[in-house]
């Protein structure tokens, strides 16, 4: 069975260039929450962080 040609849509080139807006402030937001954890992590450590004995 092949899939007729309807089931897909053609976006406009504003469509695609919103998808992409939308697309890089989703993975900019996910990167400063990266950071965000990982300093909230360093202060939670503090300088213990740097004391590799164990």
């Amino acid at each position: 069975m092949k899939p007729a040609e309807q089931d897909y849509v053609d976006l406009t080139d504003a469509q695609k260039k919103a998808r992409r807006s939308r697309s890089v402030a989703l993975g900019l937001a996910l990167a400063a929450l990266v950071v965000i954890f990982y300093v909230t992590t360093l202060v939670k450590f503090g300088p213990a962080i740097l004391d590799r004995s164990f």
